[in-house]
Formats: C-alpha cells, structure tokens, sequence
C-alpha cells in the first residue's frame, strides 16, 4: 500500500502543492476563504511531514506542529510569501473569517459531549484551585529569575507574570496595557511592545515543553489519563457502557452536531453580550466561558441524544487531526519574528522559562492534591494559562497530544485570564 500524506498520495501531493504556489506566485490565488485553505493546507502539510521526519524534532520538540508554526512565521520574515497573501492567511484565522472561533467551537462541544457525565462533573471542580496553583508557581520561579537579573518582585509580576499568564493577546496582553494606562497615566502601547514580547516567547516554550511532558507520560504512564479527562482513578466510572459508544450514525448527524456546536456558542454570545455585560459590566466573562457552562449542562442533564453526541465526538476529531494544520499556519503568519528576535535576551529568555516551569509545577502539584494526573494538570492549567489564548492552547494541545483536553484549556484561557486580569487590576494599584 502507497503512502499517504493527508490521504494523497505522494506524486498527487507533488501536482496539488505545485497550482497552489504557482497560483499564489502569479497573484491569481483567490483571495476568499478557499484560497486560503488551499494555501494554508498546503505550507501546513509540507512543513508538518518534514517535522515529523526530523530526528529529535520530531521526539521532543514539537514535530510537524510545531514546525508548520515556525516554518510559516519564517516564510513571512523572508517575505517568501507576498503581503496580500500573508494578509488572507490572517483574515482566514481571525477576523473577518475567524476560521480560529469554528475551530474552537467544535472542538469544546465534541470533548465536551464526548466526556463522561460522572467523569466531567468531579473534574471540573477542582480545577479552579489547579489553574490558581499555576499562577503561583510561575510567580515564585519568576520573581526568583528576577533576582538574578536584577530585576524587582514587583515590576516581575507585573511586567512578566501577568502578560504570561494573562490569557493572551487579546483577553490578557491588551486589557492588561488598558488597566496600566489608565492606573498609571502612561501610554498603553508602552506596556503592551514588551508584553507581547515576551508572552509569544513563553508562548515558544509552553509548545516546546507540552511536546516534552507528552514523552514523559508515555514512559511513566502513571502520570497521565487518557488525554480526554484529568481525573485520576477514573477507570470505574469509564469502564460504564456510554449509549453513544454504541450507537450507529447517518450522515445527517454530523450536520445535526455542527449546527448544535454553533448553537451553543451564540447561546454563550447572547449571556456574554447582552445579559451578564448589562448586570456586571465591570468583571466581563468570555463567551467561550459561559459556551463551555452551557454544554457541561447539557451533557450533565443528559439533554442531548446519543447519536448527537457521538457526532459531535467525531466532528471534533476531524478537527483535531486535520484542520489543525490551518491554525498553526494562520498563527504563524501573524507572528512577527523580527519583534521576537528583539526581545530575545538571556535576561529575557530565561525569566519567561522559569515563568512556564513554574506554571508547570504549580499546577501539577495542586492537580495532584485535588485527584487529577500531574502531566494533564501541567499541560492545561498551566501550559493553557502560559500561552497565547486560543491559538496557543490549540498549539500546546496538538505537540502534547491532548485535544480532548480542549475545554479545560478553553477554562484556563477564558476563566483563569479573566482571574489574572482581576489580580492584574489591584496589583498595577498597589505596586506601580
């Protein structure tokens, strides 16, 4: 049997990669949402089978993930590919396509849905502690890397903790600049250059690490589930028979589970939006916050039907194993390596390292202590929290192996960011 890659076959890959750059290279590529998944899949598939060929890159550094990221992030530095299509790239993965929130989307409602009942409602109770365990662990490392480099407890908190730990760019690294303008005068921008800095620098090694803590599981299998729950001794509550493993799909269920997955996200959007910003308009909750409520309540009541469940379970995988690669690509498109080279200082480079292992330790430390596996709590409620959002969950999650673990990845972006913004708000009172 020929090998397949993305199920072409090799001299088929060769004609297909072959019109897509010719096109792009004429200017004649179309610029709507087709375009750029040909594009996207196209730089994603190259760079993700040579990454996982690589050796030691593709053991322990983040495979063909990671290098569709970096690969694609350095095509643009170079200007290989030209502006108007780095632009449409852009406009696929965020606004106004935003082919990232689908993406997300389907990825919170199958793992959701596709959890046990039991399974979901005890673990998600103690991860709130396990996500507070994260950003105390990178704050102790943190300030200790401060005190090597001449750097302040206070202005490492403040200036590295916080962005790192912030939920990312848009729900961390910009209110954070906002809560600085206007607590200390200063122009937001003025915090904002140095925050995304250094936060897409952790957001590097958060990738990096989540590959390596994946290596660490498969030799000591004690340490980690199934990569779909974080709960340990769960193998009782597992081992009972769930109806939608069982049951039989048409292929209209698959449309039923999508329109399902976009439901429960306008229904997050309309309590995000127009209910709880008119009650508590001070103290916003993210609308994949509230999607993710909604969908543990429908799984919990057992409101929706086998057969929908297993759907969505399948249509999550699909995801998870095939449209990642447009995601990596879009992230590295927006990846500016010429701010990340200027922000590349020994002082730099090792602050935000000691910042993602203490997330790590912190995490898995108090995972353990509340029933969960110690390498499952690292990965999402500290690695989660490190990173750049929802791209960078989706980033840690596919060199880790662990996309089942998307929603509670979503909870540290979402819930945890908006805890640090909380902290964020007080400290930048108290300490600037």
């Amino acid at each position: 049997m020929k090998k397949k890659y993305f199920g072409l076959e090799m001299p088929m890959l060769i004609v297909v990669a072959l019109v897509v750059i010719f096109a792009t290279g004429m200017g004649i590529l179309s610029k709507d949402l087709a375009g750029g998944f040909a594009l996207m899949l196209t730089i994603g598939i190259i760079f993700y089978e040579i990454g996982e060929r690589v050796p030691i890159w593709n053991t322990y550094i983040g495979g063909g993930i990671l290098l569709a990221f970096l690969g694609t992030a350095t095509l643009v530095y170079l200007n290989v590919i030209p502006e108007e299509y780095v632009e449409l790239m852009d406009n696929v993965t965020s606004d106004p396509m935003n082919f990232l929130n689908v993406f997300i989307i389907m990825l919170i409602t199958g793992s959701i849905l596709g959890l046990n009942r039991d399974l979901m409602l005890k673990s998600f109770a103690g991860y709130l502690p396990t996500i507070l365990g994260g950003v105390l662990g990178a704050a102790i490392l943190g300030i200790l890397g401060g005190f090597i480099f001449g750097v302040s407890p206070s202005n490492t908190v403040l200036q590295y903790v916080l962005p790192i730990m912030g939920g990312g760019n848009g729900a961390g690294a910009v209110p954070l600049s906002q809560i600085y303008e206007r607590v200390t005068g200063d122009a937001a921008s003025n915090y904002y250059g140095f925050a995304i800095s250094i936060l897409t620098i952790a957001n590097i090694f958060a990738i990096i690490t989540g590959a390596i803590l994946n290596k660490i599981g498969e030799s000591k299998t004690n340490l980690t589930g199934d990569k779909y729950t974080l709960l340990r001794n769960s193998e009782d509550i597992i081992a009972k028979e769930d109806e939608a493993d069982t049951v039989k799909l048409a292929l209209i269920d698959y449309c039923g589970a999508i329109l399902l997955a976009f439901a429960f996200y306008e229904l997050g959007k309309i309590f995000s939006d127009l209910v709880w910003d008119k009650i508590v308009p001070s103290v916003p909750i993210h609308t994949f916050a509230w999607m993710i409520l909604f969908v543990a309540i429908a799984n919990g009541t057992g409101i929706v039907p086998a057969s929908l469940r297993k759907a969505a379970k399948d249509v999550q995988k699909f995801f998870t194993k095939n449209m990642i690669l447009v995601i990596m690509v879009g992230v590295g498109a927006d990846t500016s390596l010429e701010k990340l080279f200027a922000a590349i200082t020994p002082g730099n480079v090792v602050m935000a390292f000691l910042i993602v292992i203490g997330a790590i330790f912190g995490s898995a430390i108090v995972g353990r202590l509340v029933g969960f596996y110690p390498i499952d709590a690292a990965i999402t409620a500290g690695l989660c929290m490190a990173n750049r959002g929802g791209s960078g969950d989706l980033a840690v999650l596919g060199a880790s192996d662990r996309m089942g673990l998307i929603s509670y990845a979503q909870l540290s972006s979402r819930l945890g960011g908006g805890i640090v913004l909380v902290i964020g708000s007080i400290l930048f009172g108290l300490l600037m």
